[in-house]
This record gives structure tokens, sequence and C-alpha cells, in this order.
């Protein structure tokens, strides 16, 4: 395994059809599809050809999808690189961790993670994420791992109950060349 992808407690793995189940679960978390591009449920057979379709390389797939696993052998979390823009050698980042596990330590692992990995293996530039301002937990998240705001897009993201909400643009540029 990659050192880049993991730590004494937490492993980024590639999906695998056992994991198919807690995609499920996670995918279909209705409550935080506000803060996602979600119009609907995904479908078991939709998750099962996606693990079995891709060749979960960011230069293929222009997107790199990682299952967040604690040492005890459970999923708790998915993290994504998507919208990878090979000219510009930036991508898209986010993250979904299970509601039980988080403030643990466990998003922020991931996070650091995978943006080391995307950085230091895959010549990643730069790195952003679009946050709903009105989750804090996951602005605070990505702030803490060196995210910075660069925008506030105004009546960014379709409100839940209706209406619009602001955005944050966060972004982290790498140091390296």
């Amino acid at each position: 395994m990659n050192s880049f992808l993991q730590d004494k407690d937490i492993k980024l793995r590639a999906p695998e059809l056992e994991d198919l189940e807690a995609m499920y679960r996670l995918e279909n978390t209705t409550d935080l599809w506000q803060y996602a591009n979600v119009t609907g449920p995904y479908s078991r057979y939709a998750l099962k050809r996606f693990i079995e379709q891709s060749q979960n390389d960011l230069f293929s797939d222009l997107q790199l999808r990682l299952m967040i696993e604690i040492a005890a052998k459970e999923v708790v979390g998915i993290i994504d690189l998507f919208n990878y823009d090979s000219f510009n050698r930036r991508a898209e980042i986010g993250i979904i961790v299970e509601a039980t596990r988080r403030r643990q330590g466990i998003g922020r692992t991931a996070l650091t993670l995978l943006t080391d990995y995307a950085f230091r293996r895959l010549a990643v530039h730069q790195l952003y994420a679009y946050i709903d301002r009105t989750n804090t937990a996951c602005l605070s998240l990505f702030v803490s791992c060196g995210y910075r705001e660069c925008a506030c897009l105004k009546d960014w993201m379709r409100a839940h109950e209706g209406g619009f909400r602001d955005a944050s643009m966060l972004r982290l540029i790498s140091s390296l060349p």
C-alpha cells in the first residue's frame, strides 16, 4: 500500500465490490444532498457498475474515488478528486464521513492524506472545493487543512428548503513545482 494513502489509523483505498452497501448508504444520505449537486438517489446497480468500470485513475477517469477505512477495517467515508483539468492541473475535492464518525479527526486525516497524494504523486497544482456557507463543520475542516477561501459565490447552491445559499470556494495551491 502506498504510504501516501495511509497513516496508523486511516487508509484511503480504491472501492471494492464489498463496499457496495457502504457506498449506497453514504451516497444516499439525503440530508447531505443539500451540500452537493445530487438530484436523486443512486441505485445499487449504478454504484456496482461504477466500481466495476472505473479505472480509479485520475488521468483516465478524470476522477479518483477512495474509500476511507479505519484500522478496524470499517469503511466510514468516501473522499474524491473530480472535475480534473489536466491542462491546468487542478481538481475539485469532496468528502463525506459517516455522521457517527465525525469530529474524531477522520475527515482531517483523510483530507490531508489525499491532498498530499494529489500534490506529491499526481502532480496536481491546485485543489478546490465549493462549500455551502452554512456547512460550518466542512468549512472548518478544509481551513484546518490549509485551504483558504478565494471567493464567496452568491446564490451558488440551491437550498434544500427552497431558495439559494451562498458558497465559499476554498483552494489550496501546491508549493511543489
